[in-house]
């Protein structure tokens, strides 16, 4: 099967043939269909995510696929069942790293990737749902969108008529839109510096575009960022109102500091709080399936967000375009579903 596989540290992905092994314990051999690519795969790739030991391995964390078969002491899916393939842990067997066949020699890798035509993943990062649910769709609720969702329903505790300023509107950004408007918080403010993305997120439920968070004049209940960078997150813990809460989505580089201005002021009105979130504390097997039923009701839309699609043979360039910041969530399309 081709991969696309991290060979060296900052470097170009190498699209490669890999033989599959047999599966273990509690393992699920899937083809993939599509995954999104995000942020955390450019940590990943420049060796941010403490990596670099593991080389050469598989990516990917978002995606949907066909179970092909399954290994022993697994019960959740069956041969030909459709599945999210996710990053956070459900339910089932947490299986052994799987491995892999490259240039003739075993390289172990993790227990979910999803940029390969195939992929060994652990029982309990895989979810089941309807055949008819459309790929893209159960790709993002790999990643994106469920930390997404989490973030606004499981952490922040939105209140009706509260203020969201959401920074950085890439992939898990503009989910962020939808869900804060889906939970009726204004306004929604969309902080980007690429004009460009102003119509898609108001036309998903933002209600002010400004190109920096110094554009915000006045104090805002949650503010969320993406984008990681220390200077910007100091910025926005600044304009937090007194019951303020900010998260922490977008991961900041190995050994860089966040400087809070003033700190002081987190201790004022009910006291202000600042937390990194771990995928929106998402449930997949209680999550997903509600996802699944507000789509299916129109309730709620992706096709908006997805911007640009790449064959995975075109994988560089889909990761080349998401640094520059001018795409929402990119689909890696893998295989046709037979």
């Amino acid at each position: 099967m081709k991969a696309a596989l991290l060979v060296e540290i900052d470097a170009p992905l190498e699209i490669s043939e890999v033989e599959l092994t047999d599966l273990n314990v509690g393992q699920v051999l899937v083809k993939v269909l599509v995954s999104g690519i995000c942020g955390a795969q450019i940590h990943e790739i420049k060796g941010n995510k403490g990596n670099a030991k593991f080389l050469p391995h598989l990516l990917g964390h978002e995606g949907c696929g066909i179970v092909e078969s399954i290994g022993a002491g697994v019960t959740k899916v069956k041969v030909g069942d459709k599945v999210v393939m996710h990053w956070r842990v459900g339910s089932g067997i947490e299986s052994p790293f799987p491995s892999y066949i490259y240039n003739g020699k075993k390289i172990s890798s993790g227990k979910i990737t999803t940029l390969s035509e195939y992929s060994i993943v652990s029982e309990n990062r895989i979810t089941p749902v309807p055949m008819e649910t459309p790929n893209e769709f159960c790709a993002i609720l790999g990643c994106a969108l469920t930390t997404a969702m989490g973030i606004i329903d499981n952490e922040v505790d939105l209140k009706f008529g509260e203020s969201v300023a959401i920074i950085g509107c890439g992939g898990v950004g503009l989910n962020l839109i939808q869900a804060a408007a889906m939970k009726s918080a204004f306004p929604v403010i969309c902080v980007d510096n690429n004009e460009n993305k102003k119509d898609m997120c108001m036309s998903i439920g933002g209600n002010e575009f400004v190109p920096s968070i110094d554009n915000i004049k006045h104090k805002v209940d949650v503010v969320i960022d993406t984008t990681g960078i220390p200077e910007i997150i100091a910025k926005g813990a600044s304009i937090l109102s007194n019951k303020g809460r900010m998260i922490l989505v977008g991961q900041p580089a190995p050994g860089k500091c966040i400087e809070i201005p003033n700190g002081v002021n987190l201790f004022s009105g009910d006291g202000q709080s600042i937390k990194a979130t771990q995928g929106g504390k998402t449930n997949p097997e209680e999550d997903i399936p509600r996802y699944v039923k507000l789509h299916k009701q129109g309730l709620l839309n992706v096709d908006k967000l997805i911007t640009h699609r790449f064959e995975l043979g075109r994988i560089n360039e889909a990761f080349n375009l998401l640094k520059t910041g001018n795409a929402g969530r990119i689909m890696i399309e893998i295989s046709k579903e037979s």
